[in-house]
């Protein structure tokens, strides 16, 4: 699998976990390992221009997602997983550091980094959370990811509830 992490955010990450995550992920989601995806962390000035640009909404976000070839999940009855450009997930560690801080279970910047890197590759594979119920199945997907991926490397705990909404 191509993961590239380009930091632009003058904020220092683990991106090494960034791309561990992201391959986890996209590997739980049973993706072609031939495809390619880009992960950019930009400051809050720059999410502020792209929130505004393609959402029409003021203010930076924590995680956007553009997608390019709208690859999906093979079915589970398919043994041939898609093959493609997934797009590019966007990350502002700022805002992320902001959500740790403030949220219930009082986590680091970076495992909520891991935790948008996870939102951000099921938005591009066509996930949503506009509904109630699409919201439930992404959200327990994610948090399902983001465990298996803590437990495999022995991290203690949950992964964090999530802050995005």
């Amino acid at each position: 699998m191509s993961i590239d992490v380009n930091n632009e955010s003058g904020t220092e990450v683990d991106e090494r976990a960034i791309l561990d995550i992201a391959r986890y992920a996209l590997t739980r989601m049973r993706i072609h390992p031939l495809s390619e995806l880009s992960v950019i962390l930009v400051d809050a000035d720059a999410m502020e221009q792209l929130h505004v640009q393609w959402m029409d909404l003021p203010g930076p976000t924590d995680v956007m997602s553009f997608p390019m070839d709208e690859l999906r999940p093979p079915s589970k009855d398919s043994d041939e997983p898609p093959q493609g450009l997934l797009g590019d997930i966007v990350l502002c560690p700022e805002v992320a550091a902001k959500q740790a801080a403030e949220a219930p279970t009082r986590h680091s910047m970076d495992e909520e980094l891991q935790l948008l890197t996870v939102h951000g590759v099921l938005h591009l594979l066509g996930y949503d959370h506009e509904e109630p119920g699409e919201k439930a199945e992404m959200f327990g997907l994610q948090s399902a990811i983001v465990d298996g991926w803590r437990a495999e490397r022995g991290l203690p705990g949950p992964s964090p509830a999530p802050t995005v909404s």
